[in-house]
């Protein structure tokens, strides 16, 4: 946390570049490594990718961040902030769902991994376990947890699995 000005994770280190924030990480590592592209050459694809990511990052995850979740429950009541959080995720899981309807292949935009799949795979992870959202109203994004949860990337990628991650022992 000492890397990131914001006092969150992630921090990314590379030489002496540090990037304290998901979508610039993401960016400069779509940068860094071309030939393992998150974002289509098509101009369509690739807006969607970066609409998807964007609604992700700002108005979806920042919505249930612990910081502001353990806020609103001092003010407000402990378990106060549940509806409210749920309330977000919807709003958001419900328009990313329309959006990727009719485009969705194996992952979100396709039979690649793209920029998408990299937020949108925490995120549904955090709503189902953290938030017991009811996936139902979303059968595209239900689909898709499924795929990341068997992913290779995505299973070493669960906060269980992190070198920092609390022990169940």
């Amino acid at each position: 946390m000492k890397l990131n000005p914001m006092k969150f994770v992630p921090a990314l280190v590379d030489g002496d570049a540090v990037i304290g924030d998901s979508y610039a990480i993401a960016l400069y590592l779509e940068d860094k490594y071309p030939q393992r592209p998150l974002l289509p050459q098509d101009l369509k694809k690739k807006a969607l990718n970066i609409q998807i990511a964007s609604i992700v990052c700002s108005g979806i995850q920042p919505l249930h961040n612990l910081t502001l979740v353990r806020f609103i429950e001092q003010k407000v009541g402990t378990g106060e902030s549940i509806p409210w959080v749920q309330q977000q995720i919807d709003r958001g899981f419900t328009a990313v769902e329309n959006m990727i309807k009719g485009c969705a292949g194996k992952f979100a935009m396709g039979d690649e991994v793209q920029l998408a799949d990299v937020f949108l795979a925490p995120q549904i992870f955090a709503a189902v376990t953290r938030y017991q959202t009811d996936m139902s109203n979303y059968p595209t994004l239900a689909r898709l947890h499924g795929q990341y949860m068997t992913h290779p990337a995505f299973e070493a990628a669960l906060p269980d699995r992190q070198p920092d991650a609390p022990s169940s022992g």
